[in-house]
């Protein structure tokens, strides 16, 4: 069976409630014993030597074993809590006024008794109870002497077996009262402590379920519904609970919101992209077609300019779904970057020669400034290669004939600052915000001089992301646009 908190709570606090009821009852009973022990026992203390004193049978030290036994016979009927024995010096049990079944003992350890004699006044002082051979009990004893001679002792057992059985069953009776006395107050007590410690423990706890509650059913949107405050600094357990569901629900609420977010620009993209797909199919489809119907009659120039048409509609298409294949990669989180330490100038030199002949052909001059740079940074090269490529891609589709283009690389302290500098047709500054935004096409890349994908700038934007590298663009609409990339700068191992 699971217990519910509450429950434990409640099991706990009466248990150890009940143990120390138990053990204060214990302690305040033994030290009422205690206490009435050594009252009696030094109420009595001379009572042995008095009638040892009084008495002629025993003040001349004359034994008279029918004589004693009549005498403690008499002392009993007067005081029945009090037992009386004659001891010889050995301790050995000569004389007493009893049933002989009632003596247990023959013997009585003298230690005691000599001790209360010389050295009177460490009480309560326990001696050997002859009625039990186990129990020891509180006494007065005197020594008897004839003449100088020892003759034995007076050894008086103060509370004896009467007075135990009397004073038993009138105890029995207050102790009844005694208990139902304690039951009540003790109940009392309970319920109290109870009703204060519960409300104290479970009260941060409901604040807590009521929280989970509430937050789910508003599934998990914290704008909708207020979150208890909890104490940022404390140590208890429950606070530190209540901070971490507070941190939870926040995180949900916010991964919750990207994830609709992404939801919705990824359906904008499909949107988009559906379009730049169905465009080059069509124009395959159209001009296939085309040709399947009218080849034979097609003149070879028509036939040639149909057919290139159609490859340079399917390279389109090509690079198209190679640059969504790409984004979807590195969307997925799963891309390692292997960081080193290489010259900039070496790959900058290597990726202007990679775009010379393409810029020749548009009659669009390409340069790197400076020419020759010793500087080293640490970075991952390929991935910082497919940078400045889609950069400088990007600058040559969007700059005319007789334009120009710079890979210039400047020394910022300790950062390099890599530009790709274009005098192209530039971007409008309504636009500047949203260029690295995979579902958006600037103006100037509509139409069909410069059909394209339109994900290059976004594949840039997240590989120096994962490159933890900062992006940035300038441009003016009709004067050109600069990109610049800014790397750690480093010293080569």
């Amino acid at each position: 069976m699971t217990l519910s908190l509450y429950q434990r709570l409640a099991i706990s606090v009466t248990v150890v409630f009940a143990c120390l009821l138990y053990l204060f009852y214990d302690w305040s009973n033994n030290l009422h014993q205690h206490s009435r022990f050594q009252a009696e026992q030094q109420l009595h203390l001379e009572l042995a030597q008095h009638l040892a004193d009084d008495n002629p049978l025993l003040k001349d030290g004359v034994y008279d074993k029918a004589a004693l036994e009549n005498l403690f016979h008499t002392l009993m009927l007067l005081g029945p809590a009090f037992e009386f024995y004659y001891l010889d010096p050995a301790g050995n049990i000569l004389t007493y006024s009893a049933d002989k079944n009632k003596i247990k003992r023959k013997k009585i350890d003298l230690a005691p008794v000599q001790t209360f004699i010389q050295q009177p006044g460490d009480f309560p002082l326990f001696g050997d109870d002859p009625r039990n051979t186990d129990r020891q009990k509180i006494f007065s004893a005197a020594p008897i002497y004839k003449e100088e001679h020892l003759q034995g002792y007076l050894y008086v057992i103060i509370g004896g077996e009467i007075y135990d059985s009397v004073f038993g069953s009138v105890k029995q009776d207050t102790q009844m009262f005694q208990q139902f006395m304690w039951l009540g107050v003790s109940l009392t007590l309970l319920l109290v402590l109870l009703l204060v410690l519960f409300r104290f423990f479970t009260s941060p706890i409901r604040a807590l379920a009521e929280d989970i509650k509430a937050v789910k059913s508003v599934n998990f949107d914290t704008t909708q519904v207020p979150l208890a405050h909890w104490q940022q600094d404390s140590s208890n357990e429950v606070n530190q609970l209540g901070i971490a569901l507070s941190d939870m629900v926040n995180k949900i609420n916010h991964q919750l919101g990207l994830l609709n977010k992404n939801d919705l620009m990824r359906r904008e993209l499909l949107a988009h992209l559906s379009h730049d797909l169905r465009t080059p199919l069509a124009a395959i489809q159209g001009y296939t077609e085309i040709l399947s119907l009218k080849n034979a009659t097609l003149a070879e120039s028509e036939r040639g300019q149909h057919i290139a048409t159609i490859t340079r509609n399917a390279n389109q298409l090509k690079r198209l779904i190679d640059q969504i294949f790409e984004l979807a990669h590195l969307e997925d989180g799963q891309v390692s970057v292997e960081l080193e330490t290489f010259a900039i100038g070496e790959l900058a030199q290597d990726i202007v020669a990679k775009f010379a002949i393409k810029a020749q052909q548009k009659d669009i001059k390409l340069m790197l400034a400076p020419e020759h740079l010793d500087k080293f940074v640490y970075s991952d090269i390929a991935k910082l290669e497919r940078v400045l490529s889609n950069l400088i891609d990007n600058a040559i589709r969007h700059t005319d004939a007789g334009g120009e283009i710079v890979l210039a690389i400047e020394h910022l302290q300790d950062k390099l600052s890599i530009n790709v500098i274009d005098t192209g047709s530039g971007i409008s500054d309504k636009e500047l915000p949203y260029i690295f935004d995979a579902r958006y096409r600037a103006s100037n890349s509509l139409g069909a001089k410069h059909k394209h994908a339109g994900l290059g700038l976004a594949i840039t934007k997240r590989l120096c992301q994962l490159l933890n590298t900062d992006i940035s663009v300038k441009s003016q609409l009709g004067r050109g646009s600069t990109f610049s990339v800014f790397l750690q700068r480093t010293i080569a191992s």
